[in-house]
């Protein structure tokens, strides 16, 4: 089993979920939103990096780390940080509760600290590779505190 087509498949289901997730409808647009929210267009690009990185990331953790510690202590994590990932998406645009997403978004952001705390021994171009990841959803978090206060 290849790592990277894993760790890449597993990505892009994310990403597909958060996409089928997201409607940037009329709820979205007439929330009020601070004025240094990014343009609804930054936000694809900047996710797909997050993404690239992520897979890459754990692909490489996966080749590295010991044998017994692959699944449990590698893929495992990466896997919860893919289900949270995609939960806020689904918390804040589906179920149109910024204020769930809002406590969701602080597990996603442990889950980030928790994959880069786990990966840096077994690799550490890994963790440095989550860390773009770990600065967006701090942004990301920001906003969405933002936007529960003015709403």
């Amino acid at each position: 089993m290849n790592p990277y087509l894993v760790a890449g498949g597993v990505a892009l289901a994310v990403a597909l979920v958060g996409g089928l997730a997201t409607d940037v409808g009329t709820w979205y647009r007439e929330l009020k939103k601070p004025s240094w929210n990014p343009p609804d267009w930054l936000f694809g690009p900047a996710w797909t990096l997050i993404y690239a990185l992520t897979a890459w990331s754990a692909a490489r953790a996966w080749l590295n780390a010991p044998e017994a510690d692959r699944l449990l202590l590698v893929l495992a994590p990466f896997a919860a940080n893919a289900g949270l990932n995609a939960a806020w998406s689904v918390l804040f645009f589906t179920v149109k509760r910024p204020d769930w997403a809002l406590i969701e978004v602080g597990a996603l952001w442990l889950s980030i600290v928790a994959l880069i705390v786990i990966v840096l021994p077994i690799d550490r171009q890994s963790a440095l590779l989550l860390v773009p990841y770990l600065v967006w959803v701090s942004f990301a978090a920001t906003l969405n505190a933002k936007i529960v206060a003015l709403n």
